[in-house]
């Protein structure tokens, strides 16, 4: 189930950025992030609200963590990509918020067998090759900034990652509730702090409010994952999401899919299934 789920929480995510990104194009990207996270908010506290679970203070904080450090991440992302190409920023972004949790659920404990180990490896250079963009050199990253921002926003969502993790699971979806919360703090923040227009927002209502339903429920998924089995494959298979990005660009936008992204989804199918053995 553990893999399913994750596949699961990949799909909503990738369906949400694209989402975002195409709301993005036509206003302020925070001013989208005002939208689509109330509207996850409410999602997660209807779910939260007629499933079982407790909020106890306790899931709740573990929740508002989570959320203030993925929201925080969301943030430095956008300005890493404001910083630097997209062809250095999404790969280290999402491979950092992938490795961390691997990196931290084996130092804690968790045994993975060799050919894990093999699944493991292929999915994150999947990531990496799906996550490539043309368009920009590496070296026009003014001074590394970008990818320092890349991963600053990748250790954010990393955190989310492993924090969510350490809610009671008989808090139900309950820390959902509280990350999602602390997330809309975090928009409403960087909207006063950076003086965001909210002009255009009406007309892009259409998808910030599925994308954010999008990532409530990836989230979700994510929570479900991680209750089902191992924190290393529910965090590598979820951080698959950008292929499906590309893939949702390639047939709504029709955007050119490169030669080493197609390579970068097969490698992925090729992981997902070693790992599924």
């Amino acid at each position: 189930m553990v893999v399913l789920f994750s596949l699961a929480a990949a799909a909503l995510y990738g369906s949400g950025d694209f989402l975002g990104g195409s709301a993005s194009r036509r206003a302020a990207p925070f001013a989208v992030l005002l939208v689509s996270t109330p509207v996850g908010l409410a999602v997660l506290l209807g779910v939260a609200l007629t499933t079982p679970g407790t909020p106890t203070s306790a899931a709740l904080a573990w929740g508002a963590v989570a959320g203030s450090a993925g929201g925080v991440g969301l943030a430095v992302l956008y300005a890493a990509l404001a910083a630097g190409p997209m062809s250095v920023v999404a790969p280290v972004s999402a491979l950092t918020s992938a490795v961390l949790p691997v990196g931290y659920a084996v130092v804690t404990g968790e045994h993975l067998d060799p050919l894990v180990y093999v699944g493991v490896a292929l999915c994150l250079a999947a990531i990496g090759m799906v996550s490539l963009e043309s368009g920009h050199r590496p070296g026009r990253l003014r001074a590394g900034r970008g990818a320092a921002l890349a991963f600053g926003s990748g250790v954010g969502f990393a955190l989310f990652f492993v924090l969510i993790r350490h809610a009671d699971p008989d808090s139900g979806v309950w820390p959902l509730v509280g990350s999602r919360t602390a997330a809309v703090a975090v928009a409403v923040v960087a909207v006063v702090a950076l003086r965001v227009p909210l002009s255009g927002t009406r007309g892009v209502l259409g998808l910030a409010i599925p994308a954010g339903l999008f990532d409530a429920l990836g989230n979700l998924f994510y929570l479900l994952a991680t209750r089902a089995g191992l924190l290393s494959l529910s965090a590598v298979i979820t951080s698959l999401y950008p292929g499906v990005t590309v893939l949702l660009a390639r047939i709504v936008h029709t955007e050119r899919l490169r030669r080493v992204q197609g390579l970068g989804l097969v490698v992925a199918g090729v992981g997902v299934a070693v790992l599924t053995v």
